[in-house]
């Protein structure tokens, strides 16, 4: 258990750039072309979440994508139809339902592979909650302050 005072500004400062370092790898082993990455993310709950908006490199100037990361997989989605870091936490909580239900079955999802074929059960029970603690978080207006409104 992560005994660090979050509520500390120092101490949140500190896990954020940690987030982003991994969010930087993270696109790298992708293989995602972008631009700059947010100095802070648009979203968080240390040490629990982080979203992150990456710009275009297509278009400069504008969002190309979202990376969530955090005590969960990190992963990103296009930001050609989501504008907003709380649109972007609901995809993606969606999309990892989708990914647990099948691992569950044991059927390989036809896009996207999370794991070893050997612990296939396991992770899709792990993915399955982080997607509905994600999801319940995406629902509550009290997460999001107004200009997530």
């Amino acid at each position: 258990m992560n005994t660090a005072n979050f509520d500390d500004p120092d101490v949140e400062e500190q896990w954020c750039e940690q987030q982003r370092i991994r969010v930087v790898e993270y696109l790298k082993i992708e293989k995602i072309d972008h631009g700059e990455i947010g100095e802070w993310p648009a979203f968080l709950v240390a040490p629990f979440v982080s979203i992150w908006a990456i710009e275009s490199l297509k278009a400069p100037g504008w969002l190309g994508w979202w990376v969530i990361s955090g005590d969960l997989p990190t992963d990103y989605v296009s930001a050609i139809n989501i504008k907003h870091p709380r649109d972007a936490m609901r995809s993606i909580a969606e999309r990892w339902l989708e990914v647990a239900s099948y691992m569950e079955r044991g059927i390989e999802h036809p896009d996207i592979n999370i794991g070893s074929p050997l612990n296939q059960l396991e992770l899709s029970s792990l993915l399955n909650v982080r997607a509905r603690l994600l999801l319940e978080c995406a629902n509550n207006d009290s997460e999001w302050g107004e200009e997530y409104d």
